[in-house]
């Protein structure tokens, strides 16, 4: 994944917000302007604090919503600008949303998975972003299924299955980083993911 990728997608152009208005409504040009002023005061912020920040801003502004309602299909991958203008969207646009938005804050890739769990409690297939401090520690999880980022070792209801970011995909093992198995390219849906946030598709 490259800076550039994440940049198109955040262009708040005067064009664009007015095309999100003309298509969703006033409340959804809304919604993306705060995304940008989420982005703008939140650039010198510590790692960490970009970290709540982010995942709070995502966890309180959008609805949790099943694909199947809201795009009539049955798994379908957001950008960011599209769960920003449906104002919705379910665990893996949370998940890819907050993950984009960190590396437009300048968080590196290499320190951010987007991580395929079980979630045990409620026995169904689950989406988290997780992020390491450094390589060798226990990732933090930011979920929207509870409001606090908490140690993955504290998250004894997630399974993880594998992750993946822009650079590689992997197995997951027990808490950890897991083992590598290719690039993320092997993700259909993250490659038409990428191509639609390149064109601002929305």
């Amino acid at each position: 994944m490259t800076v550039l990728l994440a940049t198109a997608a955040l262009d708040f152009s005067a064009e664009l917000l007015s095309n999100v208005k003309a298509k969703y409504g006033e409340q959804a040009s809304e919604r993306v302007l705060r995304w940008q002023a989420l982005i703008l005061s939140s650039q010198d912020l510590p790692e960490k604090e970009k970290l709540k920040q982010v995942n709070d801003f995502f966890n309180q502004q959008i609805e949790f919503v099943d694909d199947e309602y809201l795009w009539g299909v049955r798994d379908y991958w957001a950008t960011p600008l599209e769960m920003l203008a449906k104002g919705a969207g379910d665990c893996e646009d949370y998940s890819i949303a907050k993950y984009f938005t960190l590396r437009e804050l300048g968080v590196p890739d290499k320190k951010m998975r987007i991580t395929y769990v079980k979630a045990l409690e409620l026995n169904q297939a689950h989406m988290v972003l997780t992020y390491f401090d450094t390589p060798r520690s226990v990732p933090v999880v930011l979920d929207n299924l509870i409001p606090t980022i908490k140690l993955a070792s504290k998250r004894r209801d997630l399974l993880p299955v594998y992750s993946f970011n822009g650079s590689g995909l992997w197995l997951a093992k027990a808490r950890g980083t897991g083992k590598k198995i290719g690039g993320s390219s092997k993700l259909n849906k993250w490659g038409g993911l990428k191509d639609r946030m390149l064109t601002n598709d929305f």
